[in-house]
């Protein structure tokens, strides 16, 4: 028999722990039982304080390998402040990371007026009241937040596949970076890290020939970033990216959203975010190039 001396030991493998949160409508659930699927023990509706509690069960019952995730939102109080301290507590022996759903108001009040529920924080008041109290509440989380997903132009599946991609291989605790294309004509994602802006690159939109094609086409690529000037924005932009990236992962954080736009997210953002991406897994960094407006046009 071992003395419990009290303290935490450190364990070489030790697994993730998820809280999950954000806006009410913002796709909690859905990401809770992909975490489920993906063989993470699922609590929802959790005050904060009740997070060691929880850790310290699974850990005896199931072992420090077996991946938890916490759902903690406004029906738990407002309770946050204690959150990053009850994680804290873990990270000798668990990967804690906290997963942020947001989504735009306007896609939150089609959604909690198709659930025909009121807002938890609507008071009596409007929908769209008991949204802005809870942004209030949630801003220093979501500052916080390792992972940020906007499931304003997610569907069920999107929203899933977007959870797998960061969390479906809990033994990585590499830098994971996603570079997403956009349009500024759309608005500009808000779940960027960094975002940089293609617009000083000439248009293949002006070109008769590049119009119809998107940057994934090899002339559209060529055209694009082969000039000297898209050389030497990848050449000075990659160790950008490596230098944010060393200092997330050493305050925890390991994902990364790296926007790239141009004016319809078509041409220039497209095919400057597949070659970033490409550079970024040639340095060896896991980078995957996503195409948030490609096909709107």
């Amino acid at each position: 028999m071992t003395e419990d001396t009290g303290e935490i030991p450190v364990v070489t493998d030790p697994g993730e722990l998820v809280v999950v949160t954000g806006m009410t409508g913002a796709g909690r659930s859905t990401a809770a039982k992909e975490l489920e699927d993906l063989g993470f023990f699922v609590v929802d509706n959790l005050p904060p304080e009740l997070v060691t509690e929880v850790v310290r069960l699974v850990d005896e019952k199931m072992g420090r390998g077996q991946p938890i995730a916490v759902v903690v939102d406004v029906r738990g109080g407002t309770r946050f402040g204690s959150l990053r301290e009850q994680i804290a507590l873990h990270l000798p022996t668990r990967r804690a990371s906290v997963l942020f759903l947001e989504a735009d108001d306007d896609i939150l009040v089609r959604r909690q007026e198709a659930a025909r529920r009121p807002h938890p924080l609507q008071e009596g008041g409007r929908l769209l009241d008991g949204i802005h109290r809870e942004r209030e509440v949630m801003t220093q989380l979501r500052g916080d937040a390792e992972v940020v997903i906007d499931t304003t132009p997610l569907n069920v599946h999107q929203l899933k596949d977007k959870v797998a991609a960061a969390y479906g291989t809990p033994e990585a605790v590499g830098l994971k970076v996603t570079v997403v294309s956009f349009g500024f004509k759309y608005g500009v994602p808000v779940d960027a890290d960094l975002l940089a802006d293609m617009r000083f690159l000439p248009n293949p939109f002006w070109v008769p020939e590049l119009k119809d094609l998107t940057g994934q086409d090899p002339s559209v690529a060529s055209y694009v970033k082969d000039r000297t000037d898209a050389q030497t924005f990848l050449e000075r932009y990659l160790p950008v990216v490596e230098t944010v990236g060393e200092g997330y992962l050493r305050e925890g954080k390991r994902f990364m959203t790296v926007a790239i736009g141009c004016t319809g997210g078509k041409h220039r953002s497209v095919a400057m975010s597949e070659e970033l991406a490409a550079r970024l897994r040639s340095a060896g960094i896991d980078a995957d190039a996503t195409h948030r407006d490609l096909g709107r046009e």
